[in-house]
């Protein structure tokens, strides 16, 4: 049985100090409407999380005493930012001041503070512990990058996982490269094919707010990336190696490296996994890719309906049916499928999502959908979407367990799953994370 929680409301003054206001009760968010957040959708602020204060947006909740919605006009509206593996339910709800700054690129959800805690509508998705914040030392990855700087003088990509992403970035993916466990990193790509409103690595100068890491600024060799991936595959537990990382553009852009990087790779070793994070553009580099010895594929999308994953994604020389494709042909060569799905509450649980997602998940058998958090200002999204009204929507909980009841055989997640892992029982993971009423 969940626990009923009902948080209140808080705001940050201009130095980010937060308060609860006791005269309102904190609610959620679905695309442009404000609501009540069910009392058993609460959990703790989980470790990892952070909080950020919304400038220019004053908070919404819930009168204690009326019972009716209102502005709160003490400071600035706050979300939650959630860690790894946690999915939010609800947006933070707020009314947006003129000349209000775009928010960064982060995902906001609602929060709120009972009993000394902070609380979340949001669940733990996935029972991993690959990117715990508590599972790292920097001490150690300091040392760990040292070393494989000293066994790698000369790999670019090395360095750059080093230099960017382990200690500018705190990357946790290149993080547990250099602690020499799980999922390995292998960015390939300066290009992409796709204009993503909220690329993470590229922006253009007219729009108000940065990227939020720079981009690969070369085109590694196979060998290079055989070089550092071949001892990880034989060497780490659970060991798999990612191509396509957030520090650069679209992998697919660079198949035949990639091709001739699993090659080299499988000469030596058939341990683990091999995996791309794609956008799925180009089938036929994905079906060579699988004649390479590719194992798995995870495509990213927003949207399962072809409209709204055009108007974020804006893609240049590709279709959405391309994406379809590409999942299709891994099934047919046996891999492993799943699609990064950028959670929007109000967008991602309408009746038309559900149908259009469903038809994608029987279309192409899927595997597995890892829940993301989109990470975007709500406002922005909703209008680079052309989206004036959101309507009723299923709520996210509520699309997650239709799905599931629907689909029992489609895994739910947030990480790539390790070939072990693949070919065990996801649903002692699932679940842990949200049972089934």
């Amino acid at each position: 049985m969940s626990k009923q929680i009902r948080p209140y409301l808080v705001y940050a003054d201009d130095e980010g100090n937060i308060f609860e206001d006791r005269s309102l009760w904190a609610v959620g968010r679905s695309g442009w409407e404000a609501l009540p957040v069910p009392d058993d959708q609460w959990i703790e602020l989980p470790s990892g999380g952070n909080l950020y204060q919304l400038p220019g947006r004053r908070a919404i909740g819930i009168d204690v005493h009326t019972g009716e919605m209102r502005l709160c006009l003490k400071g600035w509206a706050v979300a939650a930012f959630l860690p790894p593996a946690h999915t939010g339910f609800y947006l933070a709800a707020y009314e947006t001041l003129p000349n209000a700054p775009v928010l960064p690129l982060f995902c906001y959800t609602a929060t709120g503070w009972q009993n000394g805690k902070f609380y979340v509508p949001a669940i733990r998705i996935e029972q991993d512990i690959r990117q715990e914040c508590k599972g790292f030392n920097q001490h150690k990855v300091r040392l760990g990058v040292r070393e494989k700087l000293n066994a790698y003088p000369h790999n670019r990509l090395v360095k750059h996982l080093a230099e960017n992403c382990a200690l500018t970035y705190y990357c946790p993916a290149a993080r547990n490269y250099f602690l020499n466990r799980w999922e390995c990193p292998v960015p390939t790509s300066p290009a992409c094919n796709a204009q993503c409103v909220g690329c993470i690595s590229w922006q253009p100068e007219e729009v108000s707010i940065p990227s939020t890491q720079d981009r690969l600024t070369f085109k590694p060799t196979a060998e290079e990336i055989a070089e550092y991936t071949i001892p990880h595959l034989e060497q780490a537990p659970f060991p798999i190696v990612s191509f396509g990382q957030g520090c650069e553009g679209e992998p697919l852009l660079m198949w035949r490296t990639i091709r001739d990087a699993i090659r080299l790779i499988r000469q030596h070793t058939h341990r683990g996994s091999i995996n791309i994070n794609t956008n799925g553009s180009k089938p036929e580099a994905v079906k060579a890719l699988c004649e390479a010895g590719l194992n798995s594929i995870r495509v990213s999308m927003n949207s399962a309906r072809k409209n709204i994953y055009e108007a974020y994604y804006r893609p240049r020389h590709y279709t959405f049916a391309d994406i379809v494709k590409s999942l299709k042909i891994v099934k047919e060569y046996g891999g492993w499928t799943s699609i990064n799905y950028l959670v929007f509450p109000g967008i991602t649980d309408q009746k038309a999502e559900y149908e259009a997602l469903c038809q994608l998940i029987e279309e192409t058998q899927l595997d597995m959908i890892q829940w993301r958090n989109l990470n975007i200002d709500p406002d922005w999204y909703l209008k680079e979407l052309g989206v004036d009204h959101t309507g009723d929507s299923l709520g996210i909980k509520q699309l997650m367990e239709t799905l599931h009841n629907q689909y029992p055989q489609l895994k739910y997640g947030y990480y790539n799953p390790p070939i072990e892992r693949i070919r065990g029982d996801f649903e002692k993971d699932f679940a842990r994370a949200m049972p089934i009423h």
